[in-house]
Parts: C-alpha cells; sequence; structure tokens
C-alpha cells in the first residue's frame, strides 16, 4: 500500500511540469489573440483621431519611438494625436508576428502601409513596428515601441 502511494505522488510530481506547460501553451494562443486585438483597437483609435484606445492600452510610463528616432512619453503620443499634429487618413496593418516572453510580457512585430502628416509633413509610406506588450494588474498594456520607415530598395 505505501508503495501505492510513493508511486501516485512521483506520477503527479512529475505530470505537474507538462501540464504547466500545456497550460502555458494555450495562454500563448489567447495572448496572441489579445495583443492583436488591442494593435487593431489602437490602429481604428488613432485613424478616428481618438485617444481612448491609447489612454486604455499605453502604460502610464509607456515610452515611443518614432520612425524620426524621437522619443515621446503616453501624455505627448496623447497630445499630438487629440491636436491633430499626428493624422492618418489610412493604414493598414500586415505581417503580424506575436512572440509570448512569458505570462505577463509579450512582443509584437508587424508592418503598415499608412497615408497621413505629422507635425505637417507628409509621412505616408511603409513601417515596421515593434511593440513590447506587458500585462498588469491583468489587463495587456503596451510599454514600449517603436517604428522603422521601410526603405524602397
Amino acid at each position: 500500500m505505501k508503495y501505492h502511494h510513493l508511486i501516485l505522488s512521483l506520477a503527479v510530481v512529475f505530470a505537474l511540469p507538462t501540464i504547466a506547460l500545456a497550460k502555458e501553451k494555450g495562454t500563448s494562443a489567447d495572448v496572441e489573440a489579445t495583443v492583436k486585438k488591442i494593435e487593431q483597437e489602437t490602429l481604428d483609435s488613432l485613424l478616428k483621431s481618438d485617444t481612448s484606445a491609447f489612454e486604455k492600452y499605453l502604460t502610464s510610463d509607456y515610452l515611443g519611438i518614432g520612425p524620426d528616432g524621437v522619443t515621446q512619453n503616453k501624455s505627448e503620443l496623447l497630445s499630438d494625436i487629440k491636436s491633430g499634429t499626428l493624422k492618418l487618413e489610412s493604414s493598414t496593418m500586415s505581417d503580424i508576428k506575436v512572440q509570448v516572453a512569458d505570462p505577463d510580457m509579450a512582443v509584437v512585430v508587424y508592418r503598415t502601409n499608412d497615408k497621413g502628416t505629422y507635425k505637417g509633413k507628409d509621412i505616408t509610406g511603409e513601417y515596421r513596428w515593434l511593440d513590447v506588450f506587458v500585462k498588469r494588474d491583468g489587463k495587456w498594456q503596451i510599454a514600449i515601441d517603436q517604428g522603422t520607415p521601410i526603405t524602397k530598395q
């Protein structure tokens, strides 16, 4: 009888990592769907010059690096959107890849084809974006992003 308990205990101990790994894999798909939804919501919000999605989905200590190399915090980005300093007429996302680093962090890389202006300058073109998501208080938010222009060869 003692051996049955020992064998059962060992089976449970050895099975736990497998169960945890399976759970984590299921979570990755959920995280991927969630962050993709957030990316779409923020893009839709930007196209309407509406800051509501950005207020919701950017961390309070957000740091953005624009395609021009200039850094921007959350309040500066919100101000640019509200004032029309940043204005997108159209934008389409493609080639979206999500890497779930751990249960509280994910990285999203995607491409956009944009038509718009920033500070009165035409910014129409293709860009590659990298967004770092963190999970805080049970909610996924963008902590850091960077945009890079894709130059034509």
